[in-house]
């Protein structure tokens, strides 16, 4: 069975950024062979989050390239020249492109690697393949759409597969009714409920933000509750010195921390990334509720300060058992849609790597993202986007992507030459990409 140097599990836009970065090693005569797998028939980026006007909360120059090589064929510059619509671009006077444009340029980067990437599979286990009492390689098996089984071997991993959706408590036994669904389906399932007239949006940040304000214009009659906790919501602070947090120097300040003021730091900021929608889409649901109040209507409403004790799914309905925590009372209403914009988990990378967990001690990573591991387990096994607690808020964001991947590349240049019998790398074959 072929062998490969690395096999990276997810193929969005953490996993581009790393397959560029290798590609451009392998440029300058360093080659690593890779293969990405891809539970997603083909590519596509919050696909069910493509609202019309919703545009990007992160700069252009944070693509899969510039932060790291200014001058790569990757960059979203480049895209636009591409696509020739650099021109045009730079006259919107904006450093924030549209969601689906930058969907589009995650696309047009992803496409350069269908060569060695297979969409439509789902890793179901990664196993152990010992040498006597060594783990010298991984064995990755994955069912495609004609469930059919594949396997493959590799010297070492890199898991990116995003977050999952949270799911609260209250709702898990909700999960078969297709009247409660989380905004990562969002666009798939609203579009199965045309004749919808009273909708719950559970959450606070700039999902729920924007699913409110598409909601209020996709249902003109519909009555929708914004349900959250907090007393207001508010905006992000992407203010200069509170965004040098994002910055890829920041990042050894908080792996450097001790693991107190990691939490410090992690708990100070914390709205820069949640619950914290942009102040303009602030100003448009609150423009809302300001023209409800002057034509004397309460059609949609702001239930802030407000936690759902119960959720039950009904013949007419989903019923909540609201407790307003404001006034310490509890009360009933019912819903023929629930929208659940609470979140994501990040730690579905555990179940994956269950078979092989015993050979990581405490599931931590050193500081290029390697999990640290018993000295016979050999493979370098990587993880990107689920290193918050010790990397920082920008972990899972697209500030470090590029600068990321730059050094996972170089931890993975080490292993492989000490993976390799003669501890040198082999010469690149020539690169299959056509520019």
């Amino acid at each position: 069975m072929k062998i490969y140097d690395l096999i990276g599990i997810g193929f969005g836009p953490s996993n581009i950024a790393l397959a560029i970065t290798l590609e451009e090693q392998k440029q300058a005569s360093y080659g690593i062979e890779s293969f990405f797998i891809e539970k997603q028939p083909d590519f596509a980026w919050h696909a069910n989050m493509m609202l019309d006007n919703a545009h990007m909360q992160v700069s252009f120059l944070k693509d899969l390239a510039t932060m790291r090589n200014p001058s790569s064929h990757f960059t979203f510059i480049n895209y636009l020249h591409q696509k020739n619509r650099l021109q045009d671009f730079i006259n919107l006077k904006t450093f924030f492109p549209s969601r689906y444009e930058f969907n589009d340029y995650l696309t047009w980067a992803a496409s350069h690697f269908d060569h060695c990437c297979a969409y439509g599979e789902e890793v179901l286990e990664i196993l152990p393949e010992k040498h006597g009492s060594e783990v010298e390689l991984l064995r990755v098996r994955s069912r495609n759409q004609d469930q059919v089984v594949n396997e493959r071997l590799t010297r070492n991993l890199v898991i990116s597969i995003g977050g999952q959706p949270r799911i609260p408590d209250g709702f898990r036994s909700l999960k078969e009714d297709s009247r409660v669904f989380h905004s990562n389906s969002y666009l798939k399932e609203i579009k199965r409920h045309p004749n919808a007239k009273r909708i719950a949006v559970v959450g606070g940040g700039q999902s729920a933000a924007e699913i409110f304000m598409d909601l209020h214009h996709r249902y003109t009659a519909a009555q929708v509750d914004l349900i959250m906790r907090a007393r207001a919501i508010k905006p992000s602070d992407d203010s200069p010195f509170v965004n040098e947090i994002f910055n890829t120097d920041f990042t050894d300040h908080v792996f450097n921390s001790s693991d107190q003021q990691r939490t410090e730091i992690l708990s100070e900021f914390w709205h820069t990334n949640y619950a914290a929608p942009d102040l303009v889409l602030i100003e448009q649901i609150f423009n809302v509720f300001y023209r409800q109040k002057i034509a004397g209507i309460e059609q949609h409403r702001y239930l802030r300060r407000h936690e759902v004790k119960q959720a039950v799914s009904q013949k007419d309905g989903i019923q909540f058992v609201l407790h307003d925590l404001g006034a310490d009372r509890d009360y009933i209403e019912s819903y023929d849609i629930v929208v659940l914009a609470t979140g994501y988990n990040r730690d579905y990378h555990k179940y994956l790597l269950a078979p092989i967990l015993p050979y990581f001690e405490d599931m931590r990573v050193d500081r290029q993202y390697r999990l640290r591991s018993v000295t016979q387990f050999k493979p370098a096994v990587f993880l990107q986007g689920a290193c918050e607690s010790s990397h920082g808020l920008s972990d899972t964001l697209l500030s470090v992507t590029a600068t990321r991947t730059q050094e996972i590349v170089q931890a993975l240049i080490h292993s492989t030459s000490n993976q390799s019998a003669s501890g040198q790398l082999k010469r690149a074959m020539p690169s299959a990409l056509a520019y």
